[in-house]
């Protein structure tokens, strides 16, 4: 057995040695470039149509993208040189035809398509959906700058709904705390995926919840965050349910999703947008800095203004000051000589009043003597003496006047023609006790005329006729009373009591009716108790 074969049995829990290979090994380097040269081989010139994502405007002037469809992906690459040759501008969500050779990229172990010619395809099927959910929004008044709620100057709490791990809450919160140091509420969520949607919905509901004075404090203003990506990174915040839940929050709510280049829909059904997410902790808080240095200019302003205003008082009050005499009692000096001159006067002017009103009371007591009032007495008493005088007369003969009215009424009421009119009032009611009396007898009669009256028209209506007699009419229903009213072939109908019939005229006279047969005489009968000849 040779060296090669011989193999060493040891202990039977050992394994046994592998197996010599003769195949040399070979490098990484040597395996990712033979991969490379024969994709490059194979495959040569192609041309692809997909929706791009993931552009990336490298500082050298490289783009580097992404061409994706519903099923897979493939990296590009464009080089500087060819950028410029270009016929659309590279943009994410842009569905495109581009012509290029397959290669791989031996750093990453991953193969990538060098774009040498782009042209546009149409708009990308996710940007085309985005749109048509864009504009049925708009439709609904989503997007009305006047439903927007205003954002607080000086929130007490903010609310941020992110995911707990990254740059993005670690920016915001650093960012608060440098500029308005306040409570901040955290909500974790996933930022990115399909349970992205209902997390973020579930977090601004929740938010909206809370009471005011609860045990955990309802934000003033809540701010929606997530750092860049591709669109399809970004889809999830493109939800028409995340989109009507932000339009519906109570809260007002500050979008800030992806950087400024990137645009989803809760940018627009949102209260406020910022351009990323520390641009949107600017907009929740103020500058407490430059609040502080503000209170201290307006204190200054304040002082400076006061201290203006007492210095203008103090100059118009030393102007005033240079305007009043040096002593006091120069001050008092010409109102009191005013008040001892008006003294002086008082006691001429009372004295002269004094004797105006006397010269007027004598004039008015020279009018009121007593002769003139006992002539005015003997004058009222002369008139109410004739008054008197009229009045007995007058009263006399007005009593005798009732006296002789009342004897004529006496002699009126007298008993005779009392008794008189009583007699023609009993003749006169016991004629109409008689003439009452016969007045059934004659409404019994009145009754029995008009009974027989009734018998004689129902016996000689003409609408009934009686069993025997028919009634003649024309094809319109008129009645025809007289034979001359009737004309050679007329239709006409007779009516009968039990029916009617139709009929024309012939014209010739009717046969007169036969004759009934005599009866034959029969022999009386012999009175009762005579007996029979045979």
């Amino acid at each position: 057995m040779s060296d090669d074969s011989y193999v060493f049995e040891g202990p039977a829990d050992e394994p046994a040695a592998p197996a010599r290979d003769n195949n040399p090994p070979q490098t990484v380097s040597e395996l990712s470039f033979a991969l490379k040269r024969t994709l490059e081989d194979r495959f040569g010139h192609v041309r692809l149509r997909g929706e791009i994502s993931k552009v990336n405007h490298h500082a050298s002037g490289h783009v580097y993208l992404t061409l994706k469809d519903d099923k897979a992906a493939i990296d590009g690459v464009i080089w500087k040189g060819s950028v410029r040759g270009l016929g659309v501008r590279p943009e994410s969500g842009l569905e495109v035809i581009v012509t290029g050779k397959i290669t791989s990229y031996p750093a990453r172990s991953s193969y990538q398509i060098v774009i040498e010619t782009m042209e546009a395809a149409g708009a990308g099927a996710l940007l085309a959906q985005l749109e048509r959910l864009k504009a049925k929004l708009a439709g609904e008044g989503l997007f009305e700058p006047g439903r927007k709620k205003p954002v607080p100057t000086f929130p007490a709490v903010v609310g941020v709904i992110t995911s707990p791990t990254g740059a993005v809450i670690r920016d915001i919160l650093h960012r608060i705390a440098e500029r308005w140091p306040c409570r901040v509420i955290v909500w974790p969520v996933v930022v990115q995926g399909e349970a992205a949607c209902g997390q973020v919905s579930a977090a601004i509901r929740g938010f909206d919840a809370l009471m005011s004075g609860g045990p955990i404090p309802r934000p003033d203003v809540l701010i929606v965050a997530r750092g860049g990506g591709s669109v399809e990174d970004l889809w999830c915040f493109n939800d028409e349910g995340l989109a009507r839940t932000v339009a519906a929050a109570a809260i007002p709510i500050i979008s800030a999703v992806g950087h400024e280049t990137d645009t989803t829909l809760i940018d627009f059904v949102s209260d406020r947008r910022a351009p990323t997410p520390t641009g949107a902790a600017e907009i929740a808080t103020p500058v407490l800095a430059d609040l502080r240095y503000a209170v201290a200019d307006l204190d200054r302003r304040l002082a400076r203004a006061g201290g203006r205003i007492l210095e203008d008082r103090r100059t118009r009050l030393r102007a005033a000051a240079r305007g009043l005499p040096a002593r006091p009692e120069d001050v008092l000096a010409l109102p009191q000589q005013r008040l001892d001159h008006a003294g002086n006067r008082l006691a001429s002017g009372l004295t002269r009043n004094l004797v105006l009103h006397e010269r007027a009371l004598v004039g008015v007591t020279g009018r009121l003597s007593p002769t003139l009032l006992d002539r005015a007495m003997e004058r009222r008493g002369d008139r109410l003496e004739s008054v008197s005088a009229r009045l007995g007369s007058g009263l006399g003969a007005n009593v005798k006047a009732h006296e002789h009215r009342l004897l004529r009424a006496l002699s009126r009421l007298s008993p005779e023609p009392l008794y008189r009119r009583l007699d023609q009032r009993a003749a006169r009611l016991e004629s109409v006790g008689t003439r009452l009396i016969a007045l059934p007898r004659r409404l019994d009669a009145d009754t029995a005329r008009l009974a027989a009256l009734a018998r004689a028209l129902t016996g000689l209506n003409p609408k009934a006729p009686k069993p025997g007699f028919a009634r003649v009419e024309s094809q319109d229903g008129a009645m025809i009373a007289a034979a001359a009213a009737l004309q050679d072939g007329q239709a006409v109908r007779l009516v009968f009591a039990d029916g009617s019939r139709g009929a024309h005229i012939d014209g010739g006279d009717a046969p007169p009716p036969p004759k009934a047969p005599a009866a034959s005489p029969r022999a009386k009968a012999p009175p009762p108790g005579q007996g029979d000849l045979f």
